[in-house]
């Protein structure tokens, strides 16, 4: 398949879609900035490509993983499925910024993952989405 600048990898489409969340959410150019629902739809897209891409991405990764380590060390026996559904609904519920919106979209996204059922379904669909997008 062409396309206009080739093979993003997932690297690629790590950095692309973070230079977007960047500039994308106070706007300010031509374009109108992001709302709320495409900001969490692309955040939730970087943290599928940041886990793909490792490196520097692996980052962001690791820092998810000790929140949710801590989390568990305060409340013993908390699930993943129960933090993926209490960030979502703290997502939902709390009013947001789409800078605060970006940032608890790529958490939710790492705790969803590790969820299993249907959160996992919705996941790896990003995901394959994300490598054949790269």
């Amino acid at each position: 398949m062409n396309s206009v600048f080739g093979n993003l990898g997932p690297v690629g489409l790590a950095f692309v879609l973070t230079v977007l969340l960047l500039v994308g959410i106070p706007g300010g150019g031509k374009l109108k900035p992001l709302g709320w629902w495409p900001t969490l739809i692309l955040s939730m897209l970087a943290g599928s490509a940041y886990k793909a891409a490792g490196g520097i991405f692996g980052i962001v990764p690791d820092f998810v993983g000790s929140m949710i380590a801590t989390v568990n060390g305060v409340l013993p026996g908390v699930s993943m499925p129960a933090l993926a559904l209490g960030t979502a609904i703290f997502i939902l519920f709390k009013k947001l910024t789409t800078k605060q919106v970006g940032v608890l979209g790529i958490f939710f996204w790492y705790i969803a993952a590790g969820a299993g059922g249907t959160w996992s379904y919705l996941s790896d669909s990003i995901a394959n989405l994300g490598t054949n997008l790269s």
